[in-house]
């Protein structure tokens, strides 16, 4: 089977075509395995678990945001060539590897959990369950690399991207967090340039449900406090966030 797979850095880009002898079973990170055994060895390839766990070896796919270790190429034509690039959204290191550091800075940005004083302190299950979801993330940054705000329109930043919406999310469902954040995920994270494609839903090796689940719900609380017209005058007049 043929590969493309994208070569070089900065503006010297080119596709570089390898025949590679594919075995049952293999996925796209084998295929790149084997071409640096047996024809490049200079190939850069960023991976580490190769169990979907680690959220490293991320890349495209015939255009598509994929774990490469989770790719199975037997899902793919074999008279046609398999193209794999590096995730367009982040700045290009070298071959297939991305500088995502940009990710862990609008990380520090958010305010961690806040913990209420008392001892005596009780969650109920279905409020577990809500947000843990959410820790499932491996951080592949699959969601950041195909929304739109990131990819096409270069919102870096901006906007935080689906990865820290949902980590934002998990932390204001939390029934014991007393953070404040709405104002930051109005003004800060730019929750507004969302237009809820759900592309990074589609994509989610986790398969959680970054939009129905963690998004919208998040937009509806900086709704409520942004556009309620009680809300907006009780704000503009006292200064602070509502507490009902």
């Amino acid at each position: 089977m043929k590969l493309h797979v994208q070569r070089g850095s900065g503006d010297d880009l080119i596709l570089e075509e390898f025949d590679v002898e594919i075995e049952p079973g293999m996925v796209v990170l084998d295929a790149l395995h084997r071409i640096q055994v047996q024809d490049a060895p200079d190939l850069a390839v960023r991976w580490n678990c190769k169990a979907g766990k680690c959220g490293s070896c991320s890349a495209e796919v015939n255009g598509q945001p994929k774990l490469t270790c989770m790719t199975r190429i037997s899902d793919y034509p074999d008279e046609e060539p398999l193209l794999v690039q590096p995730m367009k959204a982040f700045p290009l290191v070298r071959d297939l590897v991305c500088d995502v550091s940009w990710n862990y800075e609008v990380n520090k940005r958010i305010q961690p959990y806040q913990h209420p004083d008392g001892e005596d302190l009780r969650m109920v299950q279905e409020d577990v369950d809500r947000v843990q979801e959410f820790r499932k993330c491996i951080e592949c940054f699959l969601c950041q690399d195909t929304c739109h705000v990131l990819r096409e329109h270069d919102l870096q930043p901006e906007f935080a991207g689906p990865r820290f919406l949902i980590r934002l999310a998990g932390l204001e469902m939390h029934p014991l967090d007393e953070g404040d954040r709405l104002a930051a995920i109005h003004d800060d994270f730019a929750i507004g340039y969302c237009n809820i494609t759900k592309c990074c839903t589609e994509v989610c090796p986790e398969h959680i449900k970054i939009t129905d689940n963690g998004i919208i719900p998040l937009k509806e609380r900086v709704v409520d406090e942004y556009y309620d017209p009680l809300r907006w005058l009780w704000r503009n007049t006292i200064g602070k966030v509502f507490e009902a």
